[in-house]
């Protein structure tokens, strides 16, 4: 699904929409005891949905496909028993919730399969899923169901922001930023699944911090977060979610390939540049009119750039972590990590 935000009419509308959605939002939310909202994100997306349509003649009803708006949300709040959390919503009309499984269904699906997981300490992966409700709502004209997944508010916030801040940390520091992702990816991998998103802003920083004998070495524990294309590693024949995030995409990916360890190791090894020198080792003209192909080029073509001089240590890493080759590329986290 593409976000149509980008679009200036549309996010016009959508501005304009946000006036009679919000308020129900706030109210449903209310009567689920959060309190001190505050809205943070709204998106508009469109999905498959359909329409039924009597013809007379034939006294027969058809059904017809058409796009129909769903709305999602980032709100923050508190909560008596939970404390301070964020709230990730999606607000679609009940007829195409019933057609489709929407991206924070999955998600939530995801998580519980990792909380009942035996394979690994899902403490060690991701924030604790706090609660999730599925409630009705009438807006915009028509009844709609409202999905909710709580998790808990990190003052920190995510591996982006301290990134915004990057000549502030140390080289101590950014190994063990490095090493504390390479295991967060591999305890997921580890867990039976791909993330398909690994990037800086989908790693939040926990309340905890993690200290060694260097207090140079100080940094908070990590955990992942949006799991919204997230699948099974052990399914290697299972239909690939279209999506992502253009810079961190392998470049098998570019070639309609399906996802694989090897292509979070490639988000990885980008996220670990990033970590490095404070910028993605691939990028293209904001301004760009074709940016997806300007991506694809460099993903698929653009050689692996040089580290500066004083992170040379971490260049053979970075090589094969981003080897345009699955084939030539790490087969697992764990091999990172045995080399870091």
């Amino acid at each position: 699904m593409k976000n149509s935000a980008s679009n200036l009419p549309i996010t016009q509308a959508l501005q304009a929409q946000s006036g009679q959605l919000l308020p129900v939002i706030t109210q449903a939310l209310s009567e689920l005891q959060y309190t001190q909202i505050v809205h943070q994100r709204i998106s508009q997306q469109y999905r498959e949905g359909s329409t039924e349509q009597t013809q007379e003649s034939k006294t027969q009803i058809t059904k017809q496909r058409s796009k129909q708006s769903c709305y999602q949300g980032i709100t923050r709040a508190r909560h008596v028993e939970y404390g301070s959390v964020i709230i990730k919503w999606e607000l679609c009309a009940t007829s195409i919730r019933l057609q489709s499984v929407s991206d924070l269904t999955h998600e939530i699906s995801v998580l519980q399969a990792l909380y009942t997981s035996q394979k690994t300490q899902v403490s060690s992966i991701t924030p604790p899923l706090l609660a999730y409700h599925n409630v009705e709502v009438d807006t915009l004209e028509q009844s709609q169901q409202l999905m909710v997944l709580v998790m808990p508010y990190y003052e920190s916030g995510s591996l982006a922001k301290l990134l915004n801040h990057h000549v502030s940390l140390t080289d101590k520091q950014k190994h063990d930023l490095i090493k504390e992702s390479a295991h967060l990816v591999c305890n997921l991998h580890n867990a039976g699944w791909l993330h398909n998103d690994i990037k800086p802003s989908n790693i939040l920083l926990s309340d905890n911090l993690t200290s060694h004998a260097d207090s140079d070495c100080i940094v908070p524990d990590l955990l992942l977060t949006d799991f919204a294309l997230a699948q099974r590693n052990d399914r290697p024949n299972a239909i690939n979610f279209s999506g992502g995030t253009p810079a961190y995409l392998a470049p098998e990916r570019w070639q309609e390939q399906r996802a694989t360890i090897q292509s979070d190791i490639y988000a990885f090894g980008i996220m670990m540049v990033e970590i490095l020198v404070g910028k993605r080792p691939f990028n293209i003209d904001p301004q760009s009119n074709q940016s997806m192909t300007d991506w694809a080029i460099q993903h698929c073509q653009q050689s692996i750039p040089k580290l500066p001089l004083e992170y040379v240590r971490y260049q053979s890493i970075v090589d094969k972590a981003l080897a345009k080759r699955i084939e030539k590329r790490y087969q697992s986290m764990d091999e990172v990590i045995a080399n870091l």
